[in-house]
C-alpha cells in the first residue's frame, strides 16, 4: 500500500534540495529494476509458448508495473517537493520586491524634497556653497540609485514571473502524474484478472493450454479470412495528392524498438492468414504509454475481445487525422480517451498490452488514406455469428506506416 508523503513548511530550501536528490536516487534504482524486468519478459517472448513462461510473463509484468507505481509516485513526491521549494522562492523574490518598493518609494520622496526648494533661491540665499553642491550631488546620487534599484527590481520581478510559471508546470505535472498513477493500478488489476482468468481456462494443466492456443489460432485465422476478403472487395482508388510528405506523424512510443514491419515479412507469413503484415508492431511491455502521432479526432473506440475473443486488435483506439491519414493503436490494456475526442499530437490516448491476438505484449500501429478507412459495425460468420465493430479500409487504402514515422537513422 502506498502511503502519503507528508510534507513539514518549516523545511529550508538546502533540506528540500536533499529530498529532491534522494527522490533521484530512488527513481534511477527503480529503473534499472524495471530494465531487469524488461529483459527477462523479452527473453520470455523468444521461448516456444507454454502455460509455464505465460504465468511467469503475467507474473514479471505485475512487478514491472508495481515498479512502474513505485517510480510513479516518487515523481509525485519529487514534484511535490519542487512545488514547496519553489513557494519558498517565490516568498523571498515578493519579500525582495516589496522591500525593494519600499527603498524606491523612499528614494523618490527625497528626491520630491530637495526638488521642492527652488535650487536658484537656494544659491543666492546661501552664503555656504559647500551646502549648495552637497545637495545637488546628493539628488545626482539619488536619481542614479532610483536607476539601479529600478533595474534590480525589474529583475527581480521578471524571475519571480519565471518561477511561478515552473510552479505552474510543476502542478500540471502533478495532475498528469496522478492521473497515470490511477491507471497503472487499473492495468495491474487487468494483469491479476487475466492470470486467474488463465489459470481457470487451462486448470493449470499444460495440455488444455495448448488445446486453447490451437483454438485461439483458428479462430484468429477464420476471423482475419473474414475480414481481409471483406476489405479485398471494397473498391477504392487511392489519390496520392491527397496524402501528406514522409516523415509527417511523430513515434507512438517514447522509445522506439520495431518487432514487425509492415507487408509481405518472413513474419508476416508465419503469423497472419492473408501473408502480409497490415502496420508496424514495436515493443512495449503491458502498461508503457501510447501517444498520438499527429493532431485528430477520435472516430472510433472498442474492444474485438468481447466479440472474437483474442483474434484481432484487442483494445483499440480509431483517429482521424488532420493530413489525410488516419491510425489505429492496437492490442492496448487501457484506452484514455473517448469517440469524438480531439487529440493533440503527442497526447497520451492509453497504454499498450496484450489484448487481441498476440504472441506477446506490444503496440501494433495501422495507417491508412482517411478516405477510405472508418468504423464498421459487419456481422461475422467466424466469430458465432456475432457482429463485430472495428475499422475497416480497403486492401489498398493501407499504407506503410514507416514511411510517415520519422526517419530511424
Amino acid at each position: 500500500m502506498l502511503v502519503p508523503f507528508v510534507f513539514s513548511y518549516a523545511e529550508t530550501i538546502e533540506e528540500l534540495n536533499n529530498k529532491i536528490g534522494q527522490k533521484n536516487i530512488d527513481i534511477t534504482k527503480l529503473e534499472q529494476e524495471i530494465a531487469l524486468y524488461q529483459s527477462q519478459i523479452n527473453n520470455l517472448g523468444k521461448q516456444k509458448s507454454s502455460l509455464s513462461s505465460s504465468i511467469k510473463q503475467l507474473d514479471l509484468s505485475k512487478k514491472k508495473l508495481i515498479a512502474d507505481i513505485s517510480i510513479t509516485q516518487n515523481k509525485i513526491d519529487k514534484t511535490n517537493l519542487t512545488i514547496q521549494e519553489l513557494s519558498l522562492n517565490i516568498n523571498d523574490k515578493e519579500d525582495i520586491i516589496l522591500n525593494n518598493s519600499n527603498v524606491i518609494a523612499l528614494d523618490i520622496r527625497r528626491m520630491n524634497e530637495l526638488e521642492q526648494n527652488d535650487l536658484i533661491e537656494t544659491i543666492l540665499s546661501e552664503n555656504d556653497f559647500t551646502i549648495i553642491w552637497n545637495d545637488i550631488e546628493n539628488m545626482s546620487s539619488i536619481s542614479n540609485a532610483l536607476i539601479e534599484m529600478t533595474t534590480k527590481l525589474k529583475k527581480v520581478k521578471n524571475n519571480l514571473e519565471y518561477t511561478k510559471k515552473e510552479t505552474t508546470d510543476a502542478k500540471n505535472e502533478l495532475i498528469t502524474l496522478k492521473s497515470k498513477l490511477n491507471d497503472q493500478k487499473k492495468i495491474v488489476e487487468q494483469n491479476t484478472k487475466e492470470k486467474n482468468k488463465l489459470l481457470t481456462q487451462t486448470k493449470n494443466s499444460e495440455t488444455s493450454y495448448q488445446k486453447l492456443l490451437k483454438d485461439r489460432l483458428a479462430k484468429k485465422e477464420a476471423f482475419e479470412k473474414e475480414v481481409e476478403g471483406y476489405e479485398s472487395q471494397i473498391k477504392f482508388i487511392l489519390n496520392p495528392s491527397l496524402l501528406p510528405q514522409k516523415g509527417v506523424l511523430s513515434w507512438p512510443l517514447d522509445y522506439v524498438y520495431i518487432t514487425q514491419l509492415f507487408g509481405v515479412t518472413k513474419d508476416s507469413k508465419r503469423l497472419y492468414a492473408s501473408g502480409s503484415h497490415s502496420g508496424v508492431d514495436f515493443r512495449a511491455s503491458i502498461g508503457t504509454p501510447v501517444k498520438s502521432v499527429a493532431d485528430g479526432v477520435v472516430v472510433g473506440v472498442g474492444d474485438t475481445d468481447k466479440t472474437c475473443p483474442y483474434a484481432s486488435f484487442g483494445k483499440f483506439i480509431f483517429i482521424k487525422h488532420n493530413n489525410g491519414l488516419s491510425t489505429t493503436y492496437g492490442h492496448l490494456s487501457l484506452i484514455k480517451v473517448s469517440e469524438g475526442q480531439k487529440i493533440k499530437r503527442g497526447d497520451i490516448i492509453g497504454y499498450s498490452g496484450n489484448t487481441g491476438h498476440t504472441t506477446g505484449p506490444h503496440l501494433h500501429l495501422t495507417v491508412y488514406a482517411s478516405e477510405a478507412a472508418k468504423m464498421e459495425t459487419r456481422p461475422s460468420k467466424a466469430c458465432e455469428g456475432r457482429s463485430y465493430t472495428m475499422p475497416i479500409a480497403p486492401t489498398n487504402a493501407y499504407l506503410d506506416p514507416m514511411y510517415y514515422l520519422p526517419s530511424l537513422q
